[in-house]
């Protein structure tokens, strides 16, 4: 029983895929899709050198190739997604594509290129995505995708997602993906479908533990190492990313929350205030006009009373102040008295 290594491992793709032409070529083959089949290609440098003065880095990808219509493959495994890794896939195929006119080449003759990428782990996590590993991306009018701009084309594949279901007219590349996801190292024993298949079968062979030198397996291992290690510190900054967001918005959404509170607290007093206010007023003022009405209603019935008096005694004969010191009516009262009767007679 032999002992397996992870094909998905920098190290053990390039054996498979960057060393052996036919292997490559089925992998593109039955991956991508294509109008015309890859016949033969030419291994490229792995070396895509930046025309940008800024910019002093190599971007090494893992397999690239070009085939006898010269269209151009770039294939590359991804262990952990990130964001970014959109923007560097764009962006070597757009340096490969353009690469191309230092041959002395009219633009008119620039040749496709092809990025195909494995990721090992799920990006697309809306449920309407749920089940769709296969992501095929190209230049196209939004309105008529049928009307494309060719140069560039993408496809990014989800190994965690993928699930086989033997499919005759897609036996390769079922085989393929089953061969990235179900060889590592914890595979006691290859399964019969992958071994039927001669590709897949040399494939595998390539992954035997056997088949590399101890220097090869230390290599093999700090690769591991260092994946891990990237995925830890991405990990990491997302979750302080995430903590950092979250305590900001809470402190935004606090001080949004009290600002929007007070605003609606002084409304609703305001108009509490003014409510209550117009209905104490309302009740103050009939208490009072009831009180004045009442005070009025009674001065005027004493009034009344004491100019009866007044009238009484001035038949009597009184004179003007005896009757005004009786009635406590003033002199001008009484006058008026004594010429409303003169008036009437």
């Amino acid at each position: 029983m032999a002992n397996y290594l992870d094909p998905k491992n920098d190290l053990t793709f390039k054996r498979v895929f960057g060393e052996h032409k036919h292997l490559c070529m089925s992998l593109l083959n039955s991956m991508l899709p294509l109008e015309d089949p890859i016949v033969d290609i030419e291994y490229q440098t792995g070396e895509l050198i930046s025309d940008l003065i800024d910019t002093q880095r190599l971007t090494i990808v893992d397999v690239r190739c070009t085939d006898t219509e010269k269209r151009q493959f770039i294939v590359e495994m991804q262990m952990h997604w990130t964001e970014s890794f959109k923007s560097r896939v764009l962006f070597n195929a757009s340096k490969a594509y353009v690469k191309q006119l230092r041959k002395g080449k009219e633009i008119k003759l620039l040749q496709p290129v092809y990025a195909l990428n494995f990721v090992n782990e799920i990006f697309e996590k809306s449920p309407e995505m749920a089940n769709e590993y296969y992501h095929h991306y190209k230049i196209v009018n939004i309105k008529d995708t049928e009307k494309q701009i060719k140069g560039l084309e993408f496809v990014f594949i989800e190994l965690p997602k993928f699930k086989p279901q033997n499919r005759a007219e897609k036996k390769l590349h079922e085989l393929w993906l089953r061969f990235l996801t179900e060889i590592n190292e914890g595979t006691k024993e290859a399964p019969k479908d992958l071994l039927d298949n001669e590709l897949t079968r040399e494939a595998i062979g390539y992954m035997e533990e056997s088949a590399y030198t101890e220097g090869q397996l230390l290599t093999y291992d700090d690769w591991k190492i260092d994946a891990y290690t990237e995925r830890a510190v991405y990990e990491e900054l997302t979750t302080k990313s995430l903590k950092e967001g979250l305590e900001k918005g809470r402190k935004e959404g606090l001080e949004k929350g009290i600002k929007e509170g007070l605003e609606k607290g002084l409304e609703k007093g305001r108009a509490e205030g003014i409510e209550k206010g117009r209905a104490e007023g309302i009740e103050k003022g009939r208490a009072e006009g009831m009180e004045k009405g009442r005070v009025e209603g009674v001065e005027r019935g004493r009034t009344k009373e004491k100019i009866e008096i007044a009238k009484k005694l001035l038949k009597k004969g009184m004179s003007v102040e005896d009757v005004s010191d009786a009635t406590a009516l003033s002199k001008e009262q009484i006058e008026q008295l004594i010429k409303e009767t003169t008036t009437q007679k």
